[in-house]
């Protein structure tokens, strides 16, 4: 399967709820309209691929070599320049803008971000080890523990250590799109994305499950619902109560 991609901000988590009753835990990520900044062939660059540029920045933060890259594309200096590989470079143009319809409901996709950091943190709160006992004296509580044996008399490479946590690129494989609204620009990811808000991530096909596509899942909308009476919320609830007595 042709595998896909598109950049976009992450602007935080919230919860949505199906029609059945059930409460689903989405991140909500901004995808801008993304340009087609570049477009890479095997005959040319080794390899297929397209260059996305996203989120617009002023023209004086740009240099001369960024404006004359992006002036092919005819588009504005970007803040990221991203590359999606693996794609189907006959279906994409120099100039050409992606929106979130890249993506439909039920895809599943990986999502990659940087995620948030910890700063400099001890071995329980890097590795979640166990601490010692608080009381009676032990006087070991949060210690790192014995660093080896005494054969080598040396501390072996790889060894878990208090050290610098977090502000990694992160992915999280097979995540569900649960919707997808065009008017506003937004993708609702089932679960977590790595990264803070406003970060930005990167959406793309699932590597490991390019052709499932799960079942769309049709969600609770209250915006286009007027609001109701008192008169008409009584009458409801009177109804309700009689069918649940019957």
């Amino acid at each position: 399967m042709e595998r896909k991609g598109i950049l976009g901000k992450k602007l935080g988590m919230t919860q949505v709820f199906s029609k059945n009753g059930k409460l689903i835990p989405v991140t909500v990520v901004e995808v801008e309209p993304n340009v087609v900044t570049q477009i890479k062939t095997t005959e040319t660059d080794g390899y297929d691929a397209i260059q996305l540029g996203f989120d617009t920045k002023r023209e004086k933060l740009s240099n001369k070599a960024e404006k004359g890259h992006l002036a092919k594309a005819n588009t504005a200096p970007k803040r990221f320049l991203k590359e999606i590989r693996g794609v189907d470079v006959s279906k994409y143009q120099l100039g050409q803008e992606l929106t979130v319809e890249v993506f439909e409901e039920g895809e599943m996709v990986d999502v990659t971000g940087i995620s948030k950091g910890k700063g400099f943190q001890g071995v329980i709160k890097r590795y979640n080890q166990s601490r010692g006992p608080m009381g009676h004296g032990s006087q070991y509580h949060r210690g790192v523990g014995s660093l080896g044996t005494m054969r080598p008399m040396r501390v072996f490479k790889g060894k878990k250590l208090p050290g610098h946590m977090g502000q990694v690129t992160v992915t999280m494989q097979n995540l569900e799109i649960v919707a997808v609204i065009p008017e506003e620009n937004v993708i609702l990811i089932k679960g977590n994305v790595p990264g803070a808000k406003k970060s930005l991530v990167i959406i793309k096909s699932a590597v490991k499950m390019p052709e499932v596509k799960k079942e769309k899942v049709e969600l609770v909308s209250y915006s286009n619902e007027e609001p109701k009476t008192a008169s008409e919320a009584e009458t409801e609830i009177n109804e309700t109560s009689q069918e649940t007595a019957e």
